[in-house]
């Protein structure tokens, strides 16, 4: 294809000006060659950074708008305000007066937007959308969930039978502690998590880190049995642009695989701590191991944007060994050790998806 055509059909694309035809056809392509993929990334975030620039005009052109009826108010002079220190100037000057406090409330409000414009952050961003899924169960499944729940004698809290929410997570010690998002933990308050047998264990938080999206749950069930031998290994490094990856999740009540590769290295808006990958993902795979062909972690499950198709992040797996070393350092004396040895390296795809699944959890709650 032109590179000039190319170009000109991916802007038709991101615009939204293809057929629902021309729309399919072109995704197709998108999802079998990785260059025009990439392409299509990168356009989004120029355009991304054009309606910035765009947003930051219009808050400096608003600010002097401010500044000069204040002073047509005789409420400050020009020789008042020099460079940079003009708004610290006037909270610092006006901070008791009414009538400067209603206009420093406008201004706020204005580097407000500029700011969540300029710097979006992982929560407020409109375009990310996180992976927790609502869960709509019939009376049936109510009812089956309860029975598991009530029968089992190591629940510690009182059982709730008919959770809101559904994510993923993921063993990292077999004496019970699990990996997820820390956006999950944040919505609930009551944490149950499910293996592929249908057994349910309560459990809480007890470690998050929002920065990287991370959290770390442990199973307080006495009837909860250890696990030895996770057979993967937590990458301390960084993936290589376009390797393969594989991802298992709970966007529905039993496991999903799926499968993509990497297509960037940082994550939302040059995000360090994450990578963008191009993989199918649903509501409920937050919180879901991404793995390498030699059956390495590598990421976790975080979000999707929602104005891209196919552009979904995942935290850096190296952020588990960085909030095990803060709390560490916090002296912290709960001890968890890591799998740091693989037993999927060699094996074909479906023997490692059988190997993975005793592992995989999905959490549920309120």
């Amino acid at each position: 294809m032109d590179e000039i055509l190319l170009i000109e059909t991916v802007e038709r694309y991101l615009k939204g000006e293809m057929t629902s035809q021309e729309k399919t056809f072109f995704e197709e392509i998108r999802k079998k060659n990785p260059d025009i993929d990439q392409l299509v990334v990168e356009h989004t975030f120029l355009f991304n950074e054009l309606d910035k620039q765009a947003n930051i005009k219009a808050f400096k052109h608003n600010l002097y708008e401010v500044e000069s009826k204040l002073t047509e108010e005789g409420v400050i002079s020009k020789k008042q305000l020099t460079g940079k220190a003009k708004v610290v100037f006037l909270w610092k000057k006006y901070k008791r007066s009414i009538a400067v406090a209603a206009s420093i409330a406008g201004i706020v409000s204005i580097v407000t937007t500029a700011s969540i414009s300029t710097y979006k952050s992982k929560e407020d961003n409109k375009d990310i959308t996180y992976l927790i899924g609502e869960v709509k169960k019939t009376k049936s499944e109510v009812a089956t969930l309860k029975r598991s729940i009530n029968s089992n004698p190591g629940i510690q809290t009182p059982p709730n039978p008919d959770p809101s929410f559904r994510a993923t997570g993921f063993l990292i010690d077999g004496k019970g502690f699990i990996v997820t998002n820390a956006h999950v933990v944040n919505r609930l308050k009551t944490i149950y998590v499910g293996n592929n047998k249908g057994e349910y264990f309560s459990a809480q938080a007890i470690y998050t880190d929002k920065n990287a999206d991370l959290a770390i749950l442990r199973i307080t069930d006495t009837s909860f049995k250890t696990i030895y031998n996770l057979p993967y290994s937590i990458n301390k490094g960084n993936s290589n642009l376009g390797e393969q990856i594989f991802t298992l999740g709970y966007p529905r009540k039993e496991i999903v695989y799926g499968e993509g590769y990497l297509s960037a290295k940082s994550g939302n808006e040059g995000d360090s701590t994450a990578y963008q990958l191009s993989v199918s993902v649903n509501p409920g795979n937050s919180g879901g191991p991404v793995l390498n062909k030699r059956g390495e972690i590598v990421g976790i499950i975080t979000s999707k944007n929602s104005t891209a198709d196919g552009v979904v992040f995942a935290a850096k797996s190296k952020n588990i060994y960085k909030l095990l070393e803060s709390l560490k350092d916090k002296g912290d004396t709960v001890t968890i050790k890591l799998p740091n040895n693989t037993g999927l390296k060699g094996l074909d795809r479906e023997q490692q998806v059988k190997k993975m699944e005793d592992f995989v959890f999905m959490v549920v709650g309120n």
